[in-house]
């Protein structure tokens, strides 16, 4: 337990002063009481019988007076409290394969919509961060609890370049290291090469770091860029982050047209689902937005119990004043007044 104000603590050394006055007046009532007093009242001084019992509600209120003085140095206790919390990456592939149009309007347009309607029925407890990635990834905005602020950066989303799934990933990966205080889980500085992999910063993190944070990725699968994302998704099972992949797009796939040329686009489910499966989350095929929208049902925030510093000083301040309501009323029951 510690104290906010630990120096009001030094008033407890009255208490022992008053413990003194206390013997004093009895030792100076009981000589009174032999000198002028009655049998009766030289009996109860002495201690005996009804007298012994006087002692008792003076006792109690000593008891209530060390309780209040020890609740004017406001108390703090760690309490485990349950709650529910969890941060939550969408991580969204804006390449330009999500400009394809065999789900309408868009891939790119379906994964929005959906992802407003997620963002708007999470608890207040739930951070949310948003991570955009084409030919690498980009934090676009840290968790936070601020729901009109995370939609607006939703909305600002565009399809662009190239794709790398594992880039993004990464990039989740890190907005939640540093969303927890620790340094980023990778280096990710500089475009990724493939003769380069990740170099990990932290090599002793222990498994299982994150468990309260889940990464959504909504891509289609199609990986033209290093680093190779079964091996981030390793990384991510390490660390206990659970990656959900929504595959955005169809089998049958789309023509698109780049620079020129058109270019024949479809959903790799295989690498969506060894992601999902390889990290304990769960893959799904959105082939409209009401399946999006199910799938977002599914990922429910976790009730945890967390140890947090709570000031405890109204328990103590409660307690002192049932400890003077009980020495009363027994003061008065026994002895027909108040100490």
């Amino acid at each position: 337990m510690s104290f906010a104000w630990p120096n009001l603590l030094l008033i407890l050394l009255c208490v022992p002063l008053l413990v003194w006055m206390y013997l004093r007046v009895q030792q100076r009532r009981r000589k009174f009481a032999a000198r002028y007093g009655s049998l009766a009242l030289v009996h109860d001084a002495l201690g005996k019988g009804a007298g012994a019992r006087r002692h008792i509600p003076a006792l109690v209120f000593l008891a209530g007076i060390t309780i209040l003085i020890v609740s004017m140095a406001r108390p703090h206790a760690r309490v485990s409290l349950p709650r529910i919390e969890g941060t939550v990456i969408l991580t969204f592939d804006i390449s330009g394969s999500m400009a394809a149009e065999d789900i309408e309007p868009t891939r790119m347009e379906a994964a929005k919509a959906t992802a407003r309607e997620f963002v708007e029925n999470q608890p207040g407890g739930v951070l949310i961060g948003v991570v955009a990635f084409s030919d690498g990834g980009i934090s676009v905005q840290p968790p936070t609890d601020d729901r009109e602020q995370t939609l607006a950066t939703i909305e600002r989303l565009v399809p662009r370049r190239g794709t790398s799934v594992g880039n993004g990933i990464l990039v989740a990966l890190n907005t939640i290291a540093v969303e927890a205080g620790d340094p980023p889980i990778l280096n990710t500085n500089g475009p990724a090469t493939a003769e380069s992999e990740p170099a990990p910063t932290t090599p002793d993190a222990p498994q299982g770091w994150y468990t309260s944070a889940v990464i959504v990725l909504l891509s289609d699968g199609e990986n033209n860029e290093s680093p190779d994302p079964a091996l981030v998704s390793d990384l991510a099972a390490d660390l206990g982050v659970r990656v959900y992949t929504v595959g955005v797009g169809s089998l049958a796939g789309a023509d698109l047209e780049v620079e020129g040329f058109t270019v024949h686009s479809q959903l790799n489910e295989p690498i969506l689902q060894y992601i999902a499966g390889n990290t304990g989350g769960v893959y799904y095929n959105a082939s409209n937005e009401d399946d999006l929208r199910r799938i977002y049902s599914d990922l429910r925030p976790t009730l945890t119990i967390r140890p947090q510093e709570l000031e405890v000083t109204f328990i103590f301040a409660a307690l002192g004043l049932l400890v003077f309501l009980v020495g009363g009323t027994l003061s008065m029951l026994w002895f027909g007044h108040v100490p």
